[in-house]
């Protein structure tokens, strides 16, 4: 049965609230009742009460949403699905099933102890399954094995008719195979509420894998020494990293504010059989960055490399998500950086703001590519972006609502900056919108501030891709139920 928590449960406080604490925006935006269902029927019946009472619906799995769509709920209804955490499969077909309120580490484990297998999702344990994968899914494996839409099968979600009638549907490639592809990276709550996920087969998790990180001080770092580090990740994923060896390997440029004294380049990597008897690629990319390396003073010195067993390494990255608050962006990339943008980002990344500290603020750079760049999986899925090298996110934390206009200014204006040069038309500026350095913006990382521009949807989901969304938006959800800031528009 539906357990109901009101303004006067004692629960009400902790769960109106999802993990950025900048929502709900005022207490008058909270959501009237947060409605925790216990499986997919019981999530049925939920949502039908809510819709026949006339109130707005929204769904939370694991409540990691950047904006507001969940949470800002004024007068409306939170259905919580995170106990819908089935993970198994079924012996008559060896399908796997995975709830959407499976958090990501939580499967993983489920998935490897039980079966030997994986999903190549993302690194932040606590993110439920049912925004992730319908928003595309990518992780330290997505390079070997693509995103995580890119395996599901089926998809088991909950409509709402013209009538006002909830319509439980399974969608696959025969059935309702237009919701099914658009349930496949177009992100959640545009066309219903998705009970769960069914893979006929998954790849078998790595045997084991090797991890090291590089680290940079910002005492001695010039312009030129950043410009030279950015230009060495990009080459790397541009070239290099296309070819089919280095797919097991996986790297982030986590470029941290100067207040945070250093950044890092991190690498986790495995052979493409899952073992790493053969570390020669991985050394060979180490080897690119060790030169400017705090830790090796200058020196050719190589860093150390740990390996351990994939279920372990899974576990230390997952973590613990910290409550707070935050303002995120993101960038498809095809094409390397250039000079003009590393002076850009070393401008904004040495830059003080007045009245706060930017110390948890970060321009996170990922390899991208390989094994997500297969092109067919354009027209399968609702993931149009099949040519990128890097996925950027620009990223900033903090404590006090008091800093909120202080935080989000120095992103804004950083992000409008950086894509507002060469590369980038002039009635596109201020985005990465497509064109043949950029592939627009991913779903997962949404950005209200994308609004301003009459293309935002095309940033997101692509031009032809956009059009087919609102077919489905129109046949699945007539009435628009389910709709946010950037839910699909009908």
């Amino acid at each position: 049965m539906t357990v109901t928590v009101t303004r006067s449960d004692p629960r009400y406080p902790a769960l109106r609230r999802g993990h950025n604490l900048r929502w709900p925006s005022h207490d008058a935006d909270a959501a009237q009742r947060i409605l925790l269902c216990e499986d997919a029927e019981d999530a049925a019946v939920a949502l039908q009460q809510v819709v026949t009472a006339g109130l707005r619906p929204t769904v939370r799995s694991g409540g990691h949403c950047y904006e507001d769509f969940v949470v800002n709920n004024p007068g409306g209804a939170i259905l919580d699905v995170s106990a819908l955490s089935r993970v198994d499969r079924d012996a008559s077909n060896g399908t796997f099933h995975l709830g959407s309120g499976v958090q990501l580490w939580n499967g993983y484990e489920a998935l490897y102890k039980r079966y030997g297998v994986t999903l190549p999702g993302g690194v932040c344990g606590t993110v439920g399954a049912g925004g992730h994968i319908s928003g595309g899914g990518y992780g330290p494996l997505s390079r070997l094995h693509g995103l995580s839409c890119d395996w599901v099968t089926a998809v088991n979600i909950l409509t709402v008719d013209r009538h006002g009638r909830v319509v439980p549907i399974r969608a696959d490639a025969e059935n309702h195979s237009d919701l099914f592809r658009a349930c496949r990276g177009a992100g959640g709550a545009s066309f219903g509420l998705i009970t769960g996920f069914e893979f006929a087969t998954l790849p078998m998790a790595p045997r084991e894998v090797a991890q090291a990180s590089i680290s940079f001080s910002w005492n001695d770092m010039t312009l030129e020494k950043l410009t030279r580090i950015l230009m060495t990740f990009g080459k790397y994923w541009e070239s290099r990293g296309q070819e089919r060896d280095t797919w097991g390997m996986y790297s982030v440029l986590e470029l941290s504010h100067r207040s945070a004294g250093k950044f890092s380049v991190s690498v986790q990597f495995c052979n493409p059989d899952g073992t790493c008897r053969d570390l020669s690629v991985m050394w060979e990319y180490l080897d690119l960055f060790s030169q400017w390396s705090s830790e090796t003073g200058g020196s050719t010195a190589r860093p150390s490399i740990k390996q351990s067993d994939w279920l372990n390494a899974c576990a230390m990255s997952a973590g613990n998500a910290v409550n707070r608050r935050g303002k995120y962006k993101s960038t498809r990339m095809r094409r390397g950086f250039t000079p003009t943008e590393a002076a850009i980002i070393y401008k904004y990344l040495t830059k003080d703001v007045g009245g706060t500290s930017l110390h948890e603020a970060s321009f996170d750079a990922h390899s991208y590519g390989g094994a997500v760049n297969r092109k067919e999986m354009a027209e399968q899925t609702a993931v149009p972006q099949r040519d990128s090298i890097i996925k950027l996110q620009p990223l900033t934390y903090w404590e006090k609502p008091e800093e909120d206009a202080a935080q989000t200014k120095w992103l804004a204006q950083f992000y409008e900056e950086l894509y507002s040069g060469q590369n980038t038309d002039p009635q596109h500026a201020g985005t990465p919108y497509w064109s043949k350095h950029y592939e627009g913006c991913y779903i997962n990382y949404p950005d209200v501030d994308m609004l301003q521009y009459n293309y935002w949807p095309q940033l997101y989901y692509g031009e032809s891709n956009y059009a087919f969304l609102q077919t489905v938006k129109r046949r699945y959800d007539p009435n628009n139920i389910f709709h946010h800031a950037m839910s699909v528009r009908s």
